[in-house]
């Protein structure tokens, strides 16, 4: 694990234990949403900062908050799904932010992408009403990977498992064998995701996606970080990539629904 990624733990560790394990069923009245994919499709994300880019656009001209809006763009641009960072220490993100878009989306599928640990975390977003969270397979060891899945199936969220190198790549790829999660698989609520971003440098290396692109296993699978512009898109579909997973150049355009748009179409011609 990364020195980055070792940190995060940590941190997600002290919420983690946080957090009151007292739940009820009326905690998860709000609809969890499957994801509906296509050809190829958008998750659009919402951050309040990058450790690599630094501070991003969540607020407007008058200075209100603008992931509503933004996140209302994203739909319409047609995201399958919104991703919002929740990591307080690094990216500035609380679940109220997930919140305020589960409100202004109703009909799209929220994500938690933050860096889960524990179950109970996966409890906290099915309450704050995401739809799917993140998890990633470097920071969790077999059992406790198994614990995290099972913990979102029971309660219907889909899940994006996000692998660095060819190691975690093939790890991810195993629980294919499971019956239950190659069905979550077959039905697109089991995405594999491709993150390009070193987290020890915290910069992208393009050629990860090209490189692992053999690797990828018979699922949806998520290119993550790096990409900017329609013509990323053409690229990582003709790699095999059925899903972009786009944040800053979209947290950084003044029109990003056109872009999700733009973006969406690129990959599906490619």
């Amino acid at each position: 694990m990364s020195d980055f990624l070792q940190s995060m733990a940590t941190h997600s560790a002290r919420r983690a234990a946080a957090v009151s394990s007292s739940f009820c069923s009326a905690d998860f009245d709000k609809p969890a949403l499957p994801l509906q994919l296509g050809t190829f499709d958008v998750i659009a994300e919402i951050k309040d900062r990058s450790p690599a880019e630094g501070a991003l656009k969540t607020t407007n001209n008058s200075g209100a908050s603008d992931r509503s809006s933004r996140a209302r763009s994203y739909a319409a641009g047609g995201a399958a799904a919104i991703s919002v960072l929740t990591e307080p220490s690094r990216f500035d993100g609380e679940l109220a932010h997930l919140e305020a878009v589960v409100a202004a989306v109703p009909g799209t599928p929220v994500m938690r992408k933050d860096f889960l640990v524990e179950p109970v975390q996966i409890l906290e977003a099915r309450k704050a009403g995401a739809s799917g969270v993140l998890l990633i397979t470097a920071m969790l060891t077999d059992s406790k990977l198994r614990e995290m899945l099972d913990c979102a199936w029971e309660h219907s969220l889909f899940v994006l498992l996000e692998s660095f190198d060819e190691d975690d790549l093939h790890r991810s790829s195993r629980l294919l064998d499971n019956a239950i999660d190659q069905d979550k698989a077959a039905s697109g609520q089991l995405l594999i995701g491709v993150n390009t971003r070193n987290l020890r440098t915290l910069e992208v290396d393009p050629d990860r996606l090209v490189n692992l692109a053999p690797a990828l296993p018979n699922a949806c699978c998520v290119a993550e970080s790096g990409l900017l512009v329609p013509d990323d898109a053409a690229r990582v579909a003709r790699l095999g990539y059925g899903v972009a997973l786009v944040g800053t150049a979209l947290m950084r355009d003044d029109d990003p629904g056109a872009l999700v748009t733009a973006m969406r179409e690129a990959g599906t011609m490619a």
